[in-house]
């Protein structure tokens, strides 16, 4: 789920670190006195502090561009081993932290980072530039630069979407201005974000490239841009808009290690059902179609799990997961824990072979191929540009975050569901399942694979 990128090389002491579930990338910046810099780290801090000892160094500071709303802020972790807390004046941490303004430069002993105000992703937003003496290194642009557009400006409120989206315009054609082509950005959000906009491709860039190509420098106007940039926003998990206050307040410390999930019999999961928890089957797909306890939800352990957690299940209900034994029970706790899941009742011990040995009642979703005609209605989950890519002739589209929202208006009778794989058509079938339809089946391979078996599709 995240891996060290090779596009640096070791005499820049900049090691990116790329959350790929989240599409989000955090700084490891080598300060060249035995001491370290994070930039907008995620919550588990285990992965810093083991490359920290690898490289020989200490964290010393823990630096953040704005108040996340996609994730939970590990800045107050690393504080807990001794970093020093640096982040936007006017974010008004909870915490002790050092505020910067724009302008304002800290001495990193030998290096400088110099604070430069760049709202229109979120209005306290700074970006940071690094500098040796009067060279410049590095500009670090959290959600004001990205490879080929920004950040969304929406994730505050409707009455703030319209005023950020001109300051993301004047933030890169005012604040900016005079930085050199051959600087190289490093953003916090990139492809895969859903705070991101008009983004693909990879997660650095350089100021010269971003002018040469981006719709943020190459919009005949300002008006020009945010008009083209927000009729191009997409939905967002609702999560997002509840982060921000917790990062602002300040998220619970777990320390290196978060706490593996209890085992539960199946007593205990049935009680915890009957007390109004959810069960979240993490299994593959093909597991769960194949037998899963009745009402369970499928969310498949991915790197993209916390992301659709977070949009269809609420943040404050007890979750029971079942996880099949190659499945690692860290890394499902910490997808949780990162968009501030943290009601965790447990898992059930022995997955379904315990609740199978109880004789208790399983159901089962039915698996069809792209060589068989789609049974029923064909119902498209993926999200609204991926439809218009393409689709199943004759599918109906509700994105797969709105299916509980929209349940009553979708065709009643069977229905084959379908995404771009398979994962999340199994969570609107489980979602539907729910709700109490029958005659449910999910297409394998979703829509690539028919793409790839050349059935006929429809335009977008």
């Amino acid at each position: 789920m995240n891996r060290r990128t090779p596009e640096t090389e070791q005499s820049s002491k900049i090691l990116p670190l790329v959350d790929e579930g989240l599409g989000n990338s955090s700084y490891l910046v080598a300060l060249g006195d035995g001491r370290a810099l994070i930039l907008d780290p995620r919550r588990d801090p285990s992965l810093y502090l083991e490359l920290a000892e690898n490289l020989n160094v200490r964290i010393a500071f823990a630096v953040e561009t704005h108040l996340h709303a996609d994730f939970i802020s590990g800045s107050r972790e690393l504080a807990a081993f001794g970093a020093a807390i640096i982040a936007p004046h006017a974010s008004h941490l909870a915490t002790a932290y050092r505020g910067l303004d724009d302008g304002e430069e800290v001495d990193l002993g030998g290096l400088t980072l110099r604070a430069l105000s760049t709202p229109g992703h979120t209005p306290e937003h700074l970006a940071y530039l690094l500098v040796d003496g009067s060279r410049l290194l590095a500009l670090f642009s959290g959600g004001a630069i990205l490879p080929g557009g920004a950040a969304r400006p929406d994730l505050i409120g409707p009455e703030w979407t319209q005023p950020l989206a001109h300051d993301l315009y004047r933030s890169a054609h005012q604040r900016l201005r005079n930085l050199p082509d051959d600087l190289a950005v490093y953003p916090t959000h990139g492809a895969g974000s859903f705070c991101s906009a008009g983004t693909d491709g990879p997660h650095t860039t350089s100021l010269g490239r971003e002018r040469e190509t981006s719709p943020l420098f190459k919009a005949a106007t300002e008006d020009a841009f945010v008009r083209t940039f927000l009729d191009g926003l997409g939905t967002y998990p609702p999560y997002f808009l509840r982060l921000r206050t917790v990062n602002q307040r300040g998220a619970r410390l777990y320390g290196e290690k978060a706490p593996d999930l209890a085992p539960l019999s199946v007593d205990e999961v049935r009680r915890h059902q009957a007390a109004g928890a959810i069960v979240i089957d993490v299994r593959p797909f093909v597991d769960f179609a194949r037998e899963h306890i009745p009402a369970a939800v499928s969310i498949a352990l991915r790197p993209a799990f916390a992301s659709w957690l977070g949009w269809i299940i609420q943040a404050n209900r007890p979750l029971v997961f079942v996880r099949a034994p190659d499945q690692d029970g860290q890394d499902l706790v910490q997808q949780c824990l990162k968009i501030g899941y943290e009601n965790l009742a447990g898992e059930l011990e022995d997955g379904m072979g315990a609740w199978r040995t109880a004789g208790l009642p399983v159901t089962s979703i039915a698996i069809r191929q792209v060589n068989e005609e789609p049974h029923g209605t064909p119902l498209d989950v993926r999200q609204a540009s991926e439809w218009a890519g393409g689709h199943i002739p004759g599918a109906q589209h509700v994105e797969l975050g709105s299916v509980m929202a929209a349940a009553g208006a979708i065709p009643a009778g069977p229905l084959t569901i379908y995404c771009g794989h398979g994962e999340r058509a199994m969570t609107a079938a489980s979602l539907l399942e729910g709700e109490g339809r029958e005659s449910l089946a999910v297409l394998d391979g979703g829509f690539d694979a028919w793409r790839s078996s050349k059935r006929p599709i429809a335009a977008g």
